[in-house]
């Protein structure tokens, strides 16, 4: 048995959904850099990348597989992160992140009960 395939794609979500908190914590952090644009990944391609073993880079140092996100209220200064929208979605990824973990501590446990006998 191999504990990869016993846990799912759950933790690569965790790992894709760690990177992608980074990411939104950097948007939310330049807010006040003019020029900055707001980065974010499509998590669903993302993820299917991580699945099919096909590369997917999230190096944000060379941009990777990063996408631009395009603001509704773009600013004077080039700016294009909008605050709440930034929150919104760490929160949500947030909530995200926790419900992958959750599966895999439920996936662990009942591991835990087959290996026991129970």
């Amino acid at each position: 048995m191999h504990l990869d395939k016993a846990l799912s794609v759950h933790p690569e979500a965790l790992r894709l959904r760690a990177e992608r908190t980074r990411i939104l914590a950097s948007n939310i952090a330049n807010e006040n850099t003019p020029g900055y644009q707001a980065r974010d990944i499509d998590f669903k391609s993302a993820l299917a990348s991580a699945r099919a073993d096909s590369p997917f880079s999230l190096d944000t140092a060379d941009g990777g597989d990063l996408l631009y996100r395009l603001p509704n209220h773009p600013s004077r200064d080039g700016n294009t992160v909008e605050l709440g929208v930034e929150q919104a979605e760490f929160a949500q990824n947030v909530s995200e992140f926790q419900t992958s973990l959750a599966f895999i501590n439920m996936k662990l446990r009942g591991l835990a009960k087959v290996i026991a006998g129970q």
